[in-house]
């Protein structure tokens, strides 16, 4: 069931979209990370610790991004069918509450009465 594959091909599951976000987020980490780490106009840019940083933020953006791909699954459609969409508790309380007395063999006002939730009696 969990197993089925997409039948679009154009659906959410592309990895276009997680690997070019990744690329974006991991070029700013690098350039970032390039002029920041050169202390100043009189040193050289450092291209070692600018690769090292697109490296870690491409992989770790890549990983996060493809998880949340992967992860989402549109409902089946007969989810949205049926008695149990849209049900309000109001609606069945007092219904639960009738059935719950017929049971006891009381009424539901006494069943109500009993059970307030208020302060113990002695």
């Amino acid at each position: 069931m969990g197993n089925k594959e997409p039948q679009s091909s154009k659906s959410g599951n592309s990895i276009r979209f997680p690997l070019s976000f990744s690329f974006a987020m991991g070029a700013v980490a690098g350039v970032v990370v390039l002029v920041s780490s050169a202390g100043g106009t009189k040193h050289g840019l450092r291209w070692d610790l600018g690769g090292i940083a697109f490296g870690i933020a491409f992989i770790a953006t890549l990983l996060v991004s493809s998880l949340l791909v992967m992860s989402h699954k549109e409902n089946p459609d007969y989810l949205s069918e049926g008695s149990g969409v849209n049900r309000r508790s109001s609606d069945r309380l007092p219904g639960a509450r009738q059935a719950a007395a017929d049971a006891a063999g009381t009424s539901a006002e006494t069943a109500e009465k009993k059970d307030d939730g208020g302060t113990p009696t002695a």
